[in-house]
């Protein structure tokens, strides 16, 4: 009975011998087995390196993020501009201005040859000028004709200038300030008229469309409107040669390089305003193996021009636009998510599975094909010579 069943279960067999006495061995056969093992350990190395692998699957959605802030991490350096005349400004749709930059943002003072000279970080970015002069006690010194700040008094070249803003007036003529000749504003200026800038920091702004510029002259409000003073600039020009380092849009993810790093602009002696329009989309990456990220990833075109021209008779005319850099920036309602996947075990196993299978499969074929053509051949040529 035992014997039975065991012979019925036999018939389930769909991998049937054959008796070694009708088996052929070939050197053709050799040579198909040597090749396909040789294949299958090739294609089985890259499918564990696949499985072993992260890959990033990117989605889209739609951003539904409110009220946010955004952080802007920039490094940029103009080679032919001293710092005390470059201003730092961000504005944006809802209104909100940030004039003067005073936190998170330094300057570095480069000489001519591009080496480092002086590195801070200042509460006035454009200030760079003369270090204040003490005074006899009792001392208050006049305000140029503007109004005088709530100490009624403007004891320093810098609480004359700053008068001069709220006033709105341009300050273009320092040499007949007494503070400013005192501290000897001129002869500092024209110690740093070779200087280069570095500036780098970090903004934070509202999530809203908006821009950040780097433009010469001091900022203030007049009728509502954002002014520079920009006066004393326009006879001579300004070189606003630029190299951007880095600029990033939220935080830094390693791996990702950004569409402005390491940008270089040169050849720009005039009055030129450089336009970067920038597309911000907002990016979450998940990890396999650390808390997700939420930063930025921007699109970006360029648009320059030069402000300062001539008309028929080669007279210049005032320029109709500020010179500088500006990035003009816009959030897109979109948002990428990019999540990191790893080939399951089970995945892994049916690639092997597939490759040794079909290897073999397709090699038997061959060799198939190959023992017909020749026992074909063989025949033929016994044929020929029994003729």
């Amino acid at each position: 009975m035992a014997q039975s069943t065991l012979s019925r279960f036999k018939n389930f067999d769909a991998y049937a011998k054959t008796l070694d006495d009708f088996r052929v061995k070939t050197t053709t056969g050799a040579a198909v087995t040597l090749v396909s093992a040789i294949i299958i350990l090739i294609l089985l190395l890259g499918e564990f390196l696949d499985y072993r692998s992260i890959h990033l699957e990117s989605s889209l959605v739609v951003d539904s993020g409110r009220k946010e802030k955004m952080s802007i991490d920039f490094d940029i350096t103009f080679p032919k501009i001293p710092c005390y005349i470059l201003t730092l400004d961000v504005m944006d749709v809802a209104g909100e201005h940030q004039s003067d930059i005073t936190h998170s943002v330094y300057k570095v003072q480069l000489a001519p040859d591009g080496t480092e000279i002086k590195r801070e970080r200042s509460p006035n970015l454009g200030n760079t000028g003369p270090d204040p002069k003490d005074v006899d006690e009792g001392y208050c010194g006049k305000c140029g004709g503007a109004e005088p700040p709530e100490s009624g008094c403007c004891n320093t070249c810098e609480e004359v200038r700053q008068a001069y803003v709220r006033q709105g007036w341009s300050f273009n003529r320092p040499e007949g300030i007494e503070q400013c000749v005192r501290e000897g504003y001129m002869e500092k200026m024209k110690e740093q008229a070779n200087q280069g800038c570095r500036m780098h920091g970090q903004l934070t702004v509202n999530k809203v469309a908006g821009n950040f510029h780097i433009a010469p002259g001091r900022s203030f409000q007049r009728s509502s409107m954002h002014v520079h003073d920009i006066q004393q600039y326009l006879e001579h020009g300004l070189d606003f040669s630029h190299h951007i380092k880095h600029l990033s849009f939220g935080e830094k993810v390693p791996k990702v390089v950004n569409p402005l790093d390491d940008q270089t602009v040169n050849n720009a002696e005039g009055l030129f305003m450089f336009q970067y329009y920038i597309k911000v989309v907002g990016t979450t990456y998940y990890y396999l193996d650390k808390l997700p990220v939420r930063t930025n990833q921007y699109s970006v075109t360029q648009f320059n021009r030069n402000l300062q021209y001539k008309d028929a008779l080669g007279q210049i005319h005032q320029p109709n636009g500020l010179p500088g850099v500006f990035f003009n920036f816009d959030i897109s309602p979109m948002m990428v998510v990019q999540v990191e996947e790893r080939k399951s075990f089970t995945s892994f196993l049916t690639g092997v599975c597939a490759i040794v299978g079909g290897i073999f499969t397709v090699a038997s074929i061959i060799d198939g094909a190959i023992w017909r053509a020749e026992r074909t051949l063989k025949r033929k040529m016994e044929l020929g010579k029994a003729l």
